[in-house]
Parts: structure tokens; sequence; C-alpha cells
């Protein structure tokens, strides 16, 4: 059974350099202007609100040509959209019940995987209340998550599982390449059992998570977002 549990062991990557994990999904990801990272963050900040969305509301929202805002939607991966053509997921949130739940200014939306749970406060700049479970164990987690950092977590000793994916199927199928291996985990013991057989997963912890997502938000949002916290 494999038992390396740092990304230097199995990646080539040192261990604690965030900037080289954070790089690989900023890179994965299509680059974005100034208009293209203001349309993702309209869009994140209309899914928090708890219901699918039109891309008609998004382009109202930005004051810019539906047939614009559906072009690059249609460009880029992880949007996820209904019969009806609305938007219900979008790098990291969806509208749609999944294990992780977030609690944004009283409405209840959901987040893909345990990391996307840290970075996305920034990018909706609310302070989100998590509810989730350890994969484990079945227990239960729970974090306050501010945009510039962790406020509060329960147990104390809840660490995340983490994978450095190969960029092509990251854009291709993020959930099954990635999301499917990020979860929380009361303690490194029980996250170890869990690792240990799911071979390229690997034990961090929650302010290593955190800034690992602090450092995508400022990469992807530089023009757009004045991201605080995270990084020292």
């Amino acid at each position: 059974m494999e038992t390396a549990t740092t990304p230097s062991e199995r990646f080539g990557l040192p261990t604690g350099d965030h900037d080289a994990l954070a790089r690989v999904f900023v890179d994965a990801f299509p680059a974005m202007d100034a208009g293209h990272q203001r349309l993702a963050l309209a869009l994140y900040r209309l899914l928090a609100e708890g219901h699918a969305v039109a891309p008609a509301r998004l382009a109202d929202t930005l004051d810019s040509p539906v047939e614009d805002i559906e072009h690059t939607l249609g460009e880029w991966p992880g949007v996820f959209k209904d019969d009806q053509g609305h938007i219900i997921g979008f790098w990291g949130v969806t509208v749609k019940e999944m294990p992780h739940h977030l609690e944004v200014n009283g409405n209840t939306v959901y987040a893909w995987c345990a990391w996307d749970t840290l970075f996305l406060p920034a990018l909706l700049d609310a302070t989100v209340k998590v509810a989730s479970r350890c994969a484990q164990t079945g227990e239960p987690v729970q974090l306050t998550v501010a945009p510039e950092r962790i406020e509060s977590v329960e147990p104390a000793s809840t660490v995340v599982s983490f994978l450095v994916p190969d960029a092509r199927k990251l854009r291709e199928h993020v959930t099954t390449s990635f999301c499917h291996f990020v979860h929380f985990f009361r303690d490194s013991e029980t996250g170890s059992h869990w690792t240990g057989a799911h071979l390229g997963s690997f034990l961090i912890t929650l302010d290593e998570a955190f800034d690992i997502g602090w450092r995508v938000n400022a990469a992807r949002y530089r023009d757009t977002l004045r991201i605080q916290g995270g990084s020292s």
C-alpha cells in the first residue's frame, strides 16, 4: 500500500511550497482579464443567493450583452446548467445539494469539495458558516470562514485531504479528478487511513489549505479583488 502523504514525496514539489501547488490550479484554467474576473465574481455572488442564475440576469448585473456572457461561459470548463439553461454550478459552488453546506448571508448553497469552503468566502465577500462531515467517520465538521481567515473550526483537529491533479483532467472533469479526493477528516490519524487507500492523496492542515486558496484567488482575481489575510 502507498504511504507517502506529502506533495514532495509523490509529485516532486517542495513540502509546504504553496505557490507551486496554487500554480497548478491557476495554470489549469483559462486566464481571465478584468472583464472575465468581474463576470466570475458576479456569478459566484448570484449563485450564493441560493438559486439557479439565468444568463440574462447575469448579463443585466454586468450591463453586458447576454450573447457575450453565454459565449464566455460556453468556453469555460466547470460551468453546469439545468434543463432551462440556467447556471446551477460554477467553479466550486452549486445550488444543488452536496455534502458541504454553506450558509451565506442567510442563504444555503453547497461546495463541491472541502477546499472550496475555504477559498469561496473571499470571492463571495462574506463570512460563511460551513457544515460538513468527516469523510471517514461521518462525524460533524463545522467551520466559520471569513474572507481573510478561518475564524473557528470544530473539531479543532480537523484536516483536509488534497491532491495535485493532472491539469487536463482537472479542466475536463474537475469533480472526479479532484473534488472526489478532497475531504474533511476529524484528525490526521483518521485522515491517514483514507489517504493510505487513495493513491495520490495527502493531508494538509486547514491553514495550509486556506493559504493555497488565498494564493489561487490572489493570482486569478488580481485586477478586481483585494485579497487580504491568508499568506504571510
